[in-house]
């Protein structure tokens, strides 16, 4: 979709993916290797009483299952921006996560381009919200 395909208010909603302990500490010991999400033992005696996936991993993850919908297919350019990141609820092997966007903004910013805004809001099975954040993309008018 073209930046003048998408409407203000506009929400999709995206498929699941289910997060496994293994998933989780494979991607902490690369990117976020703190003891909340890599080590079983410290993670159990923890605030949480176990292992939960990186705040980092659950970003990634609302990204991926956006981009997957392929709404931007290859209209997108760039990502710009990333604003109000909010980490709402630890996230634990076993949940199921998707993803609510809803288009807040589009500007025309040259002839061919303009920049999409959108709120990314990524729930657990039981619906409740883990992540929020807002994504702003260059995108083909």
């Amino acid at each position: 979709m073209k930046l003048e395909e998408f409407a203000i208010g506009q929400e999709f909603k995206t498929k699941s993916i289910q997060l496994t302990k293994e998933t989780i500490m494979e991607f902490a010991r690369e990117f976020d290797p703190q003891y909340m999400h890599v080590d079983e033992e410290k993670a159990k005696q923890g605030r949480f009483n176990g292992i939960i996936a990186s705040g980092i991993h659950t970003l990634a993850i609302s990204f991926k299952l956006w981009i997957e919908e392929g709404k931007h297919g290859e209209d997108i350019i760039a990502g710009t921006e990333m604003n109000q990141i909010k980490f709402l609820k630890p996230v634990f092997p076993g949940n199921e996560l998707y993803t609510i966007v809803k288009v807040l903004d589009k500007k025309v910013n040259r002839s061919l381009t303009g920049i999409l805004t959108v709120l990314l809001s990524t729930y657990n099975e039981k619906d409740e919200k883990v992540f929020e954040g807002e994504l702003s993309v260059l995108i083909r008018r």
